[in-house]
């Protein structure tokens, strides 16, 4: 498989397509049950959960601090009517298949589903 790319916009438009394709996205929980969370790097007062278009690059990121958390696969369906508008109303921001160095693109929430449903239509 393809390694992520320096390119957001690149990253972003694979994990449109791959997510739909697969029928999943992927985010990373640890035993409690508890969301991999970080604060945003352009906001303060928000914090980001990252999600990947695959498990390998969920599973990436699970090594160092970051090894008590495992890949979880959410459903499309699920991730479009609860997850992004849930985050939206929680004031949580998404990490769009970020690097193995938690680089990549924050996106508020109505602004990933208007991606995916711009690319269903």
């Amino acid at each position: 498989m393809e390694p992520l790319s320096d390119d957001l916009q690149e990253n972003l438009d694979r994990m449109i397509v791959e997510s739909l394709e697969t029928g999943c996205v992927w985010g990373l929980k640890d035993a409690d049950e508890n969301w991999a969370l970080v604060g945003s790097t352009d906001n303060d007062t928000i914090d980001v959960i990252p999600f990947w278009s695959n498990q390998q690059f969920a599973q990436a990121l699970c090594n160092g601090e970051w090894d008590i958390y495992t890949p979880v696969a959410i459903e499309m369906e699920e991730f479009l009517d609860d997850w992004l508008p849930g985050m939206h109303a929680d004031v949580l921001m998404v990490g769009v298949n970020w690097t193995a160095d938690l680089e990549g693109q924050e996106m508020e929430p109505l602004d990933l589903l208007e991606e995916f449903e711009s690319e269903l239509d």
